[in-house]
């Protein structure tokens, strides 16, 4: 699947621990922008979306995780790097083992990489950081 050229299936879980929200840190390029996300990602064919976001901690945390209540849904059109992209986004809450908690995550995904770390809920409602996409606020509280 191109994800620049089709609409893209994802799941996105909600980490919160002491008003803190996990999520992994990007950079646009083009826009010379850095901005948050949730951790999460693409739903493959005929995989739950459950499933799917449990391969995602494992594959880009490397923990097992408990997906608890769903969220919601929505939908995201949006540019990175220059290009146009659209996804249907499905939100879980999500809970980690006190065993798995770490300050900080490294991340290898796509042949990238970056850091997961846990943000004040607050830097992203005042909007000193910017998180995507601007739906999970609704998740936030």
């Amino acid at each position: 699947m191109d994800k620049f050229k089709e609409i893209r299936p994802i799941v996105l879980g909600m980490v919160k621990k002491d008003n803190k929200v996990l999520v992994s840190k990007g950079y646009d390029k083009i826009k010379d922008e850095t901005f948050y996300r949730s951790i999460g990602g693409g739903i493959e064919f005929l995989e739950n979306s459950k499933d799917a976001l449990k391969r995602e901690f494992k594959e880009e945390l490397n923990i097992e995780i408990s997906v608890g209540k769903f969220l919601g849904i929505s939908e995201n059109i949006f540019t990175y790097n220059g290009k146009n992209a659209h996804e249907l986004i499905l939100f879980y809450n999500v809970e980690i083992k006190d065993e798995d908690y770490r300050e900080k995550y490294h991340i290898i995904d796509d042949n990238c990489e970056n850091d997961a770390v846990w943000i004040d809920i607050e830097k992203f409602k005042n909007k000193e950081l910017k998180i995507y996409p601007e739906q999970v606020f609704k998740y936030l509280d």
